[in-house]
């Protein structure tokens, strides 16, 4: 079976290829546009088709859908930090919306017998009450952020497309996801690396936060590639799914145990520039559903998440200095 990954160049994509090509019965495809550095995804790469196109650009969208017939496309190209989407709301909504949106259609005016797996957020459930939580997958949007409101949008198109024409989308909805690898927008991703530059001399010990006193529910990357495949193999058409762990931690205990695996003493400071005008307080996801439907659990533990994206961090450093 042929499989497209839209994004197969960032961080949550990457890892699915390379979980992707150890499937014999798989041949993987991935978009990509004609400046993408494929150098993250290592040696899988060469077991890879990449064809260019944009999903800003409907009639490559065509032409690469058209090339490649793919059974199941993976779609993560996106553009995903929340805290820059403050900045650049008008390009949020486009990649994101507008370019699901012509994804959607070119499967809709292909007629491809394709199931469409969505990669939406967690951050779309916005602010919800104590009395909410756990969150699950009826709990209505309230989304806060720019990048909350794209994500919405990609979330009801995916169910619109479902509904309206028969295009087989399954949508995922996951919680933070984290691991080695990830950018340094990112915030266990940003503490690290601000860790491993203070052990390397790089930077004064101190380490700049923001708010510490928010809670997420943090995937490690590795088990949310999995649970990508696994929703294309076992979940069903037209559905949403909640990919998370169950438990929500406070940012502060993160960077504590973060901190633990280091040796160096830093000095914590808020950053007047990492507060966010509008703030979630608390994202806990309930899982069940995804895990009755396909048998998925996290695998890896918490501490091995900080490790590896620790030391991932600390060799990035390393081939700097």
């Amino acid at each position: 079976m042929r499989v497209l990954i839209t994004g197969i160049t960032g961080f949550v994509g990457s890892h699915l290829a390379q979980q992707l090509v150890l499937h014999p019965e798989l041949e993987v495809f991935g978009l990509r546009r004609w400046r993408s550095n494929t150098s993250r995804l290592g040696a899988p790469a060469e077991s890879i088709r990449f064809l260019e196109g944009d999903l800003l650009d409907p009639p490559s969208l065509l032409r690469v859908l058209q090339a490649c017939q793919p059974g199941v496309i993976f779609h993560l190209a996106a553009s995903s930090s929340v805290s820059s989407s403050w900045q650049t709301p008008t390009e949020m909504l486009q990649v994101n919306a507008v370019g699901t949106l012509h994804l959607l259609e070119a499967v809709r005016q292909l007629q491809l017998d394709a199931t469409v797996v969505l990669a939406c957020s967690a951050e779309s459930y916005g602010i919800v009450k104590p009395s909410e939580l756990p969150i699950t997958e009826e709990q209505p949007f309230r989304p806060v952020s720019p990048y909350a409101v794209s994500k919405a949008t990609v979330d009801l198109l995916g169910f619109q497309y479902f509904r309206a024409f028969g295009v087989r989308t399954v949508r995922l909805r996951l919680f933070n996801h984290c691991g080695p690898g990830q950018s340094d927008q990112f915030v266990i991703a940003a503490f690290a690396r601000q860790l491993a530059e203070i052990e390397a001399g790089m930077q004064p010990p101190r380490l700049a936060v923001g708010n510490l006193d928010v809670s997420r529910d943090f995937v490690d990357v590795r088990d949310a590639a999995r649970a990508y495949w696994l929703a294309a193999s076992r979940g069903e058409a037209g559905e949403a799914y909640n990919v998370a762990s169950g438990r929500s931690r406070t940012l502060r205990s993160v960077l504590e145990e973060l901190l633990a695996m280091s040796p160096a003493r830093v000095e914590v400071v808020v950053e007047e520039a990492r507060l966010r005008p509008a703030e979630i307080p608390v994202l806990e996801g309930a899982g069940d559903k995804f895990q009755g439907a396909t048998g998925w659990r996290p695998e890896v533990p918490f501490a091995a998440t900080l490790r590896d994206t620790l030391v991932y961090w600390r060799e990035k450093v390393r081939r700097r200095s």
